[in-house]
């Protein structure tokens, strides 16, 4: 009888429990909240843009790389983000053949911001990506198996959590060496203990309910249980940290280009850009202005997004 009395509970509530259904009505779609709030519509769209544009460059890039063409890496923007150093060319203000105008060696800031994106994006759905991943599941299990796993994965986490991330992605970046794929396994490194933290709090939570329960009565194994049931429904909060958290990323991984770790010349970076332009700013202010500004516009779009799905997903609306 037990067990019957807990699987009708855990049909019961394991919908509205375990999803957004408790909080937003079955028949209508968190994008509908979403596409209704004007700046979480501005940012949604924002962030649409970017990603649309850096699978598109970005597969340009790639296919330019694998035919051995890297000129049709910029055959969609207005000129060359690489082209050779020309002094006649040197500090253009903007215009309407330089939009954004040029940099030292003369090259199109806006298409070496352009050609830049794809990267910004990898390193932001990459490093979340794999954070989610490794640091959920780290703390999905020390939440399901508690006592000393729990408390042997929860130190190590602890530790990498009391060092400010930027210090230890820059000591990690030096450590590895420069580079792209350097940076991104230093953030990835910095990242997983937040996930870790996160998840495993929702595990505690989770591994007491009536459908977890069951499983158990049933015989499924704890590994089953861990990805068919916990892991799963334990995703659902974080989205929307998730969401937030892809603009602290790139705006991590734009400081250290900043520091100049990263990306190496003469391929463009974000951050890279606006610091090789501060030392002309403010007389040459178009330099460093417009590859500052696009960081702050699609951070800020990831804000306005990842602030609302928190919103509906707590339950603080306001319709």
């Amino acid at each position: 009888m037990k067990a019957v009395d807990l699987l009708k509970k855990a049909i019961g509530i394991r919908k509205d429990v375990d999803s957004f259904s408790k909080r937003v009505p079955e028949n209508v779609s968190i994008w509908y909240y979403v596409i209704h709030d004007p700046q979480a519509l501005i940012g949604l769209i924002i962030i649409a843009l970017f990603i649309v544009w850096s699978i598109v460059e970005g597969s340009l890039q790639i296919i330019g790389g694998y035919l051995k063409d890297p000129a049709l890496g910029w055959i969609l923007l207005p000129h060359n983000p690489l082209a050779p150093p020309n002094a006649a060319l040197s500090l253009k203000p903007p215009s309407l053949s330089y939009l954004f105008g040029t940099n030292l060696e003369g090259e199109d800031i806006l298409s070496r911001i352009l050609y830049a994106a794809p990267k910004d994006a990898t390193a932001a759905f990459l490093v979340v990506g794999l954070a989610i991943l490794f640091g959920g599941l780290l703390g999905t299990v020390a939440g399901y198996f508690g006592g000393w796993l729990d408390e042997a994965l929860m130190r190590i986490t602890d530790a990498f959590l009391a060092i400010p991330g930027l210090i230890l992605a820059i000591a990690l970046s030096i450590l590895i060496g420069p580079g792209y794929y350097s940076v991104l396994i230093a953030l990835t490194i910095v990242w997983w203990p937040i996930y870790a933290r996160l998840f495993r709090g929702q595990t505690l939570t989770i591994k007491y309910r009536g459908y977890v329960e069951v499983s158990r009565l049933f015989g499924e194994s704890s590994l089953k249980i861990i990805f068919k049931h916990v892991f799963p429904n334990a995703i659902d909060p974080v989205v929307a940290y998730a969401a937030l958290d892809f603009g602290t990323v790139i705006l991590t991984y734009s400081t250290l280009a900043f520091l100049g770790i990263g990306v190496q010349p003469p391929y463009p970076e974000w951050g890279a850009m606006a610091s090789n332009g501060l030392s002309f700013f403010p007389g040459v202010w178009w330099y460093t202005l417009f590859p500052s500004l696009t960081i702050l516009l699609v951070v800020i779009s990831f804000i306005l997004l990842g602030d609302r799905l928190q919103d509906i997903i707590s339950g603080r609306l306001t319709y």
